[in-house]
């Protein structure tokens, strides 16, 4: 029997079928920070190319969330210590 959950996605213009595990609220939540990330950097960046909008997004969400990992873990730490 298969589970997979099956979502329509918009991200900058384009729609994408999507398949998998996920319950479907939180992957049009996960494109819709994708789509925003996107439409922030076009708009101050006009003549770049939709591939290096992406990555720059990209980017953009893994420093978000590398920073998010480093404060986690400092929490973490912090109650060890106490």
């Amino acid at each position: 029997m298969n589970n997979k959950n099956k979502v329509t996605v918009e991200i900058f213009g384009e729609s994408y079928a999507l398949k998998g595990d996920l319950d479907a609220e939180y992957v049009k939540k996960l494109a819709k920070m994708v789509d925003t990330q996107m439409r922030a950097i076009a708009k101050s960046n006009h003549r770049l190319p939709i591939a290096k909008i992406a990555v720059l997004a990209a980017l953009n969400l893994s420093d978000e969330y590398l920073k998010l990992e480093k404060d986690y873990k400092q929490l973490i730490d912090m109650f060890k210590d106490e």
